[in-house]
Parts: structure tokens; C-alpha cells; sequence
């Protein structure tokens, strides 16, 4: 039966006037088109409808695949599905053995996967293959794909004379180079916008390479290539993002590496993480009895026969970190991870992959890399009960199911679902579910689920690994043995370190001086320092982790919790050694502890709304000023300490904490702008009209705000002109006129937002780029903005005016500012002056800035500043034809430029990877840092959470992307500026 015989399910959404359009188009081409004359027979039948209706609301990427191509689509229509997949893969070979070109194959690589991805879209959605088939059908085509992709590169190697093949039909039999699946891929376990990770080894004794070159050099130029046909945007999309990072060192190495490298490496300091890894790995391509004489040769090294102490003590350690740094914070629906979160799909992995790296060695049955195959093989060798496995494998096609559905939307590999509720209602419908709540009860059951099976197999874990339980802190003599670990965790003074531990034992400090407390001390003391010792600077991580001591009523329940709470023990240790800010605001304000330990604080929507209702409830409108003045610095500092909690533990991104923070200033601002606004009615009165409005510029605007992070503002207000001359003032028992009326209301503003009280401060305000700045008044009228940014503005203020976004005042004049800048940035312009404007401005910043540090993000060309300069550039040219592009977030300006056409697919790609590097790496600097990063100094732990947050492989590989990243961004400007 074909395809659209078998469909069964549809993940319909409401009717609306643009799906309606779409589909009409659609019926109307197919039956005017005769090279498609099937497909409105297929049109017809109401399952296809169905789903296309679905697929035409919920994604757009798969809209794109069916609409850009009616013979392809009636082709996947009227084909048998599991035959289509067969004849698709037999159609690639062909076509690569035929490609005479780098081009040719690229195109035809490109115009399989996209067919390839529609069949597997279709069959999913429409209820024709399960979870199992489509990830077996998109690893199957991942294999064709890379296999041809690497017959192809030795065939044009062969023809170059590069290649001497012993076949010439198979260039690449026999030829010691050796691709392997890793991962979800070598599982045939592939998620539908799966990354593939691949390591490419080469044997140096079964080469075949022309004498003019050296082995080496040939197979990494062809593992290059083979990135590139796999990796690189065309005008026809991508086959799939290739990672190599899996390789050993992968910082240090080269991409393909030598079998006798490799065996050495593995030998001497393979990680058990990497014994984890290879659980999954086959040979996919190159020369297949080579890969799998290698696996067979790492075979004593990922199933060991006995694990001492130390090898479980690590593999528990793997989980821990997961639990600690991943798993921090409450299960929930919008905005979870089901990847990396509680209850997610790297938990069912994990407790599967410790069990079998335990046992695997002796048991060789438990050895399958396919997760259910391998819970099956637990159950079957009595590690786990049936219902566990039945449970977990009901969790994990239901997540791997979800997963699918949200890389469907756009083809991005992200595992997070939509958290803003609009975006949430759409995909619930999307994945399968009639609304929300059936979505979340069965996304909420699933991952609870989970995480009680998975917590189970933690808790059974030993609690303390070797050297933890082998530090001795009694007596008065130092250890030398504690001494030597205490150095290693990396402690610069362990003498120290021994000194402190022993003064809380002393009862030196009021939490310590009864016998419960130090008896829970006890307990938790291993851990406590182990966790100290590896965060970013363990020295200032017991520092100041002694000074939260030293306040402290009791000291009882602390330990207790930290106890009971190894998570909540690791993420305190993190801030108190990696987040100085954080550990300074800690130490001031205990009763933050409460709300670290509270899961809804870590986990509450980070929102203006959500802002705006704590400062609603903190501070009642009868409150006097003063009052309102120190709530909202409570408020403001404990929501700021928060987001950063929720950053250093993984609980949100650079993105979303940027969006976190702007949300709450813009709440802290609107706040006060109704109260400033309120009080100084009651005094001065009022004028006719809507009063003042606050633009937000810079950071602020474009929603990309760190800890760190100033206020850009300017203050417009709408009076009648007879306000500005003194005609007319304000009607309350001290009248203005409006000039020192808002000059006063702004002042005010900006004294409550950054004047220091008894609870500190919340931000420094800068007015710089209003209207003729330091020159001009501190609040400016609607027509005298207006008037001045048509007539006398230079081109880096309107620059500036691409990232203003009108963040407090009344809805109407909002719209009417809004409307106005809208207006001032879609003038006509002169491209070439423009251009000319921006590239002297540009040099004069790095005349006065300039830096050729590359970790200063900022002003180092090809950073942020170019960057920004390149999307706002652009918004200038084109906003007067396309004012769709106007958008003050750079990363998202830049998606709506390429949107329209202005930028090509290639710089796009390139540029909204750097603006989402920047801003995850920014996000750590300033929320770790207190100055300059300096990567000479910095502590390991500080580049291990760059590296993370990255997600790189090594901080030098960190380092190598940076470089390309800057050189790529800075190229940019060059060609497009």
C-alpha cells in the first residue's frame, strides 16, 4: 500500500485564514501542473488533507519541503514507504557514482536528504512507522549519505592519482580508513535533526596513498571534505551536522588520527566517559573490516573484566555530575530539556549505559547499543525488575516521540519544548495531543517517571568516591596523604584548607558549637570539599563558603540539606567558587537559600508579567516611597541572583537568561514609572495627552542583558505644544510646564534605579543617547525626537535607534513612539554613505577600544561590536522596502534579514552562530568574573564552564572556534559593510 494509503493520524490545528491559503495554492498548482497529475487525487482523500493541514500550522520547515517540490511530494505520496526509503538510498549510490563534481555531489547528497526527511515526516506524523522505524530509516540514510559521500571523495582522490585503490568500482575497500557512528547514530537511534558524531581513524600500514604525499595529510583533507559535503549550507540545505569532537583530545588532535595513536591513547588515558561513548560505536563507512577490527581491538578497554574502585567511583561520578549540574530544578512543561532535564532522555541512557559498563565485561549480553535492547538484556540477567524496563521503554519512545516532533518545527536540533504559551498550545497539538494539559499530564507522568527509576539507581550509588572518603581532617597534625588529594582537587594551600576545616569543628563560629551540627558536618564534610574543590577557584570557593559560615544562626539544618540534597550541595559550592557576585549577594542575603531550596523559585516563568506581579505584591501603592524604593532592590538583586543560579547550573541558556534579565529591569522600570508618575500628579498634576514612555537601547532593547549589564534609556513624553512654552502647565498646586515636569520625572527614574539605599543598588543608568546627548535635555517630546532624528540625527544614532524598544508608559503612546521610530529607521538611504558611516565609526572605536585579544568579545574585530554593526547596517539599507527586518535582538535581526533575502544562507548561518556564541560565552564572563578574562590565568574550572557552555570539546578547541568565529564575522563586515 502506498503512503498515503497507510496515513492514519494527523496533528490537525484550527483552521486559519493562512493554512487556508497555503492549501488552496497547493490544490490549484497540482492540478495545473501535468508533471504532478496525481497528486490532486491525493489531495483529496481526507487523512492527507488532514495532515498536510496539520503540517501547514505547526512546522514550518516541513511546510517548506512540501510546497518547494509537488513531484516530490507525490512521489513520497504514492510510494510505499519502506520501499521508497530502500530505492531513495539505491537512487543516492548512483547518482554519487556518477557525480563528476564537489558540486554535483553536494546537490545530490542534499536532494536525498530532503526527500528522505519528508518520507520520514510523512510516515511519522501520518501514524505509519513508530518510533524505532524512523529512527532506524533516518540512520539508514545517514549511513547511505556518509558511505557514498567517502566512495565518492576516494573515487575523485583515484582519479587525481592521489588514490591508488585496489578496486577501483570500491575505492575505499581495503583502505585503512576507518569512519565510526557514535552516539544516537551508531545506535541506529538517530533523532529526526540529529547531529551525527562521527571519529575517523586511519591504518598508516594499509594505506594506499601516492607516494608525492604523506598518509596523514591525505586522510585529514578527506575527512575535511567529508564534513563539508555532509555539513555545509547550499542553496539546497544541509545532510547533516557532523561533530568530531568525540575523538581523543580532540583540542589537540588532528581530525582523522592514526589507529596506532589511537590504541595508544585509549591504553594509557582513555576517560571512562569515553568508554560510555563507544558502547554505541560501529564502523559506517571507509573500509568497514578495518572499523571493525578496531572496535574488536577496544574492546578490553570499553568491557574490562574487573572495575576497581576507582573506575565505579568515576562512572557514578558521571551521573552525579549530570544530577547535580543538569538536573538542578523542578520538572515541569514549558521550557523543559526532555534531553538533558530531570526525567529526560539522557537519564534512561545514562541508567542504562552505567549498568552495562559495570557488568558488561563479564556479561557480554548486556553489550547492545540500542537502549531498549539494553534494558531488555538487565531484565533478562536480573539487574532490573520487568516493570522497570517496561516503564522506562514507554518513557523513551514517548520521549523520542516528542523529540522528533519539536526538531520537526524548524529542523533545529533542540530538545527544549516552547515555553511561551501561545508557541506551547500550537505544539502540543502538533505532537499529537488535543491541548496543553493532555500534553503535559503525559509529558509530566513520563518524566516523573523517570527520574523516580533513575534517583532509585542514584541512591544506590556509593556516596562518597575514593579519595573523598579517604581525607582525614581530625587531629592536630596534617594528613599527608589529605594534603596531597586537597592539591590535587586543585586547593593552592591544603595546609589551609585542613585549618579551616578544623576551626568549624572547633565550634569557632555559632553554627558549629553544638554537637548536631558537627556531627552533620561529619557526614556531609567529604562531599562538601570535594564539591568546593571543583568549582572554578576552590581557594575562594572555601573562602567564602567559611564567611557564609561564620553568619550563620545553626548550622543543623544546612548540612542536613546538603545532605540529602548532593545537587543542591554541588550548586552552592559552584557559586560560592565560580560566581563572586553571586556568593557576595549570598553571603548578604541568607534568605536566598530558602529560595535556592525552593524548586518553584528556580523554575517560575521568567517573565515580565511574573516580575511585575512580585513587585505588585512586595509593594502595596500605600507603601512610602522609601519602602518601594528597598523592595524593589530586594526583589530586583534576589531575581538577579536567580537567573545567574539558574545559568551556572544549567537551568537556562545565554538566550534565555539575556531575556530574564531585560524582563526584569523592564519590570523594575515599569514599577517605578507608575509610581514617579503617580506621585508627581499628586503634586504637580498632570497634562492632557498619554504623559512619558521609557526606550530601552543597547542590551536592554535587544533583550540581551547580562549580570552585569547597564541601562540604556531615553525618556519621551507627548504634551500639547503650548506644555513646552509655558502656556499651558500642569494642573496640580505646583504647575510645570513640561520640560522641568519630565525633567524631573526622569531624574527621579533614574535615582530610583541606580541611588544606593540600605539594600543596595540596581543598575547604573546611562541617558547618553538621547536626543544630542549630554548636550540635550534629560527628556525629550515626542516631536522634538521625532524632528531631530529625521533632520539632525548622525548614522550612529539611528544605528543605536535599531535596538530601542519602548518598555514602559501607556499602551497608546507606546505605539505612537514605537510607530515613530519605526518611521525614522525606514527613511530612504544611501547605501554607500551608510557603509562609508559605519566603517569610520568603526575604525574610531578601535582607534580609541581596540584590542586584538580575542576574549575581548566586545571590541575585538570580528566580535560583538562588528557584529552588531554588520545586523544593524543592513536593517538601515534595506528597512525601507523589507521593515519586517527591523528587530532589536542581533541574533534574531539577522534571521529576519536572511528571512527577506538580504543575507545569503551561508552568512546567516555563520553569523547567528557567532551572535549565539558570543552571547553564551558573555553570559559566563560576566556572570563569573569580576574584570578581564585572562586565559593565561584563568583557573581550569573557569575554562571547563566556557567549554561547556560552548560546547566544545577542550578549551583549545574553544579557543580555535573563537579565532574562526571572529575571522568569520569579521570577513562578514568586510564584504557586507
Amino acid at each position: 500500500m502506498t503512503l498515503a494509503d497507510l496515513i492514519v493520524a494527523a496533528p490537525f490545528l484550527a483552521l486559519d485564514a493562512r493554512v487556508g491559503e497555503l492549501w488552496a495554492s497547493l490544490v490549484q498548482e497540482a492540478a495545473l501542473d501535468p508533471a504532478c497529475s496525481g497528486l490532486s487525487r491525493h489531495l483529496e482523500r481526507e487523512p492527507v488533507k488532514s495532515l498536510l493541514y496539520g503540517i501547514f500550522a505547526g512546522s514550518p520547515y516541513l511546510q517548506g519541503l512540501v510546497l518547494r517540490d509537488k513531484v516530490r511530494l507525490e512521489r513520497v505520496l504514492a510510494a510505499v514507504p519502506d520501499d521508497h526509503a530502500e530505492a531513495l538510498i539505491a537512487r543516492l549510490h548512483g547518482a554519487m557514482s556518477k557525480a563528476g563534481s564537489f558540486a554535483d555531489a553536494l546537490r545530490e547528497l542534499r536532494v536525498f536528504k530532503a526527500e528522505i526527511a519528508l518520507l520520514a515526516a510523512l510516515a511519522d506524523l501520518g501514524g505509519v512507522w513508530h518510533v524505532e522505524q524512523v529512527t532506524r530509516v533516518l540512520s539508514g540514510a545517514a549511513d547511505a549519505a556518509v558511505s557514498s559521500a567517502v566512495r565518492f571523495l576516494f573515487g575523485q582522490a583515484s582519479e587525481h592519482g592521489d588514490w591508488r585503490p585496489e578496486n577501483a568500482g570500491i575505492p575505499e575497500a581495503a583502505s585503512g580508513y576507518i569512519v565510526l557512528g557514535m552516539g544516537k547514530y551508531g545506535a541506529y537511534e538517530l533523532n529526526y535533526s540529529s547531529d551525527i558524531d562521527l571519529i575517523v581513524f586511519f591504518d598508516a600500514a594499509r594505506h594506499r596513498v601516492a607516494p608525492h604525499l604523506e598518509p596523514a595529510t591525505f586522510f585529514v583533507r578527506l575527512t575535511r571534505d567529508l564534513v563539508r559535503l555532509m555539513s555545509e549550507q547550499t542553496a539546497d540545505g544541509y545532510v547533516f551536522r557532523t561533530d568530531l569532537r568525540l575523538r581523543p583530545d580532540a583540542g589537540a588532535t588532528q581530525i582523522a588520527l592514526s589507529t596506532v595513536a589511537a590504541h595508544h591513547y585509549y591504553e594509557t588515558v582513555g576517560q571512562n566517559w569515553e568508554r560510555a561513548a563507544f558502547i554505541k560505536a560501529r564502523a559506517v563507512a571507509g573500509d568497514l573490516q578495518a572499523g571493525r577490527e578496531v572496535l574488536a581491538a577496544l574492546s578490553p578497554f570499553i568491557w574490562r573484566k574487573y572495575l576497581d574502585f576507582d573506575a565505579i567511583a568515576d562512572i557514578h561520578a558521571m551521573k552525579r555530575q549530570i544530577h547535580a549540574h543538569r538536573g538542578f530544578g523542578a520538572i515541569a512543561t514549558g521550557g523543559h530539556n526532555i534531553k538533558l532535564g530531570p526525567g529526560g532522555i539522557r537519564e534512561i541512557e545514562f541508567f542504562v549505559q552505567t549498568q552495562q559498563l559495570i557488568a558488561g565485561g563479564r556479561q557480554s549480553e548486556l553489550r547492545s547499543p540500542r537502549t531498549l535492547e539494553a534494558l531488555e538484556a538487565l531484565v533478562d540477567r536480573g539487574w532490573i525488575a520487568p516493570q522497570v524496563a517496561h516503564e522506562l521503554t514507554a518513557a523513551y519512545l514517548t520521549l523520542r516521540k516528542i523529540e522528533h516532533r519539536l526538531q520537526m518545527v524548524a529542523d533545529e536540533q533542540t530538545h527544549t519544548v516552547p515555553s511561551k504559551l501561545d508557541e506551547l498550545a500550537r505544539f502540543s497539538v502538533f505532537a499529537g495531543f488535543g491541548n496543553v494539559a493532555a500534553f503535559s499530564d503525559v509529558l509530566l507522568t513520563t518524566l516523573y517517571a523517570v527520574q523516580g527509576h533513575y534517583a532509585y539507581l542514584f541512591e544506590r550509588a556509593p556516596k562518597l568516591t575514593a579519595r573523598a572518603s579517604n581525607m582525614v581532617f581530625a587531629g592536630e597534625a596534617d594528613d599527608p596523604a589529605t594534603l596531597e588529594v586537597l592539591g590535587g582537587m586543585g586547593f593552592s594551600q591544603p595546609a589551609q584548607v585542613l585549618s579551616t576545616v578544623r576551626g568549624w569543628h572547633h565550634g569557632r563560629y555559632r553554627a558549629m558549637r553544638s554537637a548536631r551540627s558537627r556531627e552533620r558536618l561529619t557526614e556531609v564534610q567529604p562531599l562538601l570539599i570535594e564539591a568546593l574543590g571543583s568549582s572554578v577557584d576552590p581557594d575562594s570557593a572555601l573562602a567564602n563558603f567559611d564567611r557564609f559560615l561564620a553568619d550563620l544562626p545553626s548550622g543543623v539544618q544546612l548540612f542536613a540539606l546538603l545532605r540529602a540534597r548532593p545537587g543542591l550541595l554541588q550548586l552552592v559550592a559552584d557559586i560560592m567558587g565560580s560566581a563572586p557576585r553571586l556568593a557576595r549577594i549570598l553571603s548578604r542575603r541568607r534568605r536566598l537559600f530558602d529560595a535556592m531550596i525552593d524548586s518553584n523559585a528556580l523554575s517560575a516563568p521568567a517573565s515580565s508579567a511574573y516580575y511585575e506581579r512580585l513587585l505588585g505584591e512586595a509593594m502595596p501603592e500605600a507603601a512610602e516611597f522609601e519602602a518601594v524604593l528597598d523592595g524593589a532592590r530586594i526583589i530586583g538583586s534576589e531575581q538577579q541572583f536567580l537567573i545567574g543560579v539558574r545559568v551556572l547550573s544549567g537551568g537556562m541558556t545565554a538566550r534565555d537568561a539575556g531575556e530574564a534579565y531585560a524582563a526584569l529591569a523592564q519590570a523594575l522600570i515599569g514599577t517605578f514609572h507608575a509610581r514617579i508618575h503617580r506621585d508627581m500628579a499628586r503634586v504637580h498634576g498632570v497634562f492632557p495627552g498619554d504623559g512619558a514612555v521609557v526606550v530601552a537601547m543597547g542590551k536592554l532593547g535587544g533583550r540581551e542583558m547580562t549580570a552585569t549589564s547597564d541601562l540604556d534609556l531615553i525618556v519621551i513624553y507627548d504634551v500639547p505644544e503650548a506644555a513646552m512654552t509655558g502656556a499651558l502647565l500642569s494642573d496640580g498646586n505646583k504647575p510645570l510646564s513640561a520640560p522641568p515636569y519630565y525633567t524631573r520625572f526622569t531624574q527621579r527614574l533614574v535615582a530610583a534605579l541606580s541611588a544606593p539605599t540600605t539594600e543596595g543598588t540596581l543598575y547604573d543608568v546611562d541617558l547618553r543617547l538621547r536626543p544630542s546627548g549630554q548636550k540635550g535635555p534629560l527628556a525629550t517630546s515626542l516631536a522634538g525626537f521625532s524632528a531631530y532624528q529625521a533632520k539632525e540625527a548622525w548614522t550612529w544614532e539611528h544605528m543605536a535607534l535599531t535596538r530601542a524598544r519602548v518598555v514602559s508608559g501607556t499602551n497608546a503612546l507606546r505605539a505612537e513612539v514605537s510607530a515613530a521610530i519605526v518611521s525614522v529607521l525606514r527613511i530612504p538611504r544611501d547605501a554607500k554613505k551608510i557603509a562609508t558611516d559605519v566603517r569610520d565609526m568603526r575604525a574610531r572605536i578601535v582607534a580609541e577600544k581596540g584590542t586584538s585579544g580575542i576574549w575581548d568579545l566586545k571590541q575585538v574585530r570580528g566580535g560583538l561590536v562588528d557584529l552588531e554593526f554588520v545586523a544593524q547596517h543592513l536593517q538601515l539599507i534595506h528597512a525601507a522596502h523589507a521593515p519586517q527586518i527591523l528587530e532589536p535582538n542581533t541574533g534574531a535581526a539577522l534571521a529576519k534579514i536572511a528571512a527577506s533575502g538580504y543575507l545569503s544562507p551561508a552568512d546567516a548561518q555563520k553569523l547567528i552562530a557567532a551572535a549565539r556564541l558570543f552571547s553564551e560565552l558573555t553570559e559566563v564572563l560576566r556572570l563569573l568574573t569580576d574584570g578581564p578574562f585572562d586565559d593565561a590565568s584563568a583557573p581550569r574550572g573557569l575554562k571547563d564552564r566556557l567549554i561547556r557552555a560552548a560546547g566544545s570539546a577542550s578549551f583549545s578547541a574553544l579557543e580555535a572556534e573563537l579565532k574562526e568565529t571572529e575571522a568569520a564575522v569579521m570577513e562578514a563586515f568586510e564584504q557586507l559593510v
